[in-house]
């Protein structure tokens, strides 16, 4: 369990310094560069679930028109 611990801390301390030195290299405020993160991880995460939600809409539709007959003389 411990170094479940270590290997938290190893990727809090190093991951913070990516948004920090990400902001220093193109001259702006660091806080909005997490704001930028955090607002680009939302809009993915719904994109992502607008498809599932899509997709999931078109198998219905595909299950609704397409019936599968259980014998030749279901016509």
């Amino acid at each position: 369990m411990r170094w479940i611990d270590s290997l938290r801390h190893f990727f809090e301390k190093h991951g913070f310094a990516v948004s920090s030195r990400f902001a220093d290299k193109l001259g702006m405020d660091v806080s909005n560069v997490r704001i930028f993160f955090i607002y680009i991880s939302f809009i993915t995460l719904g994109f992502s679930f607008g498809i599932y939600l899509t997709l999931a809409f078109l198998l219905r539709l595909k299950d609704m028109v397409y019936t599968k007959r259980k014998s030749v003389f279901d016509l």
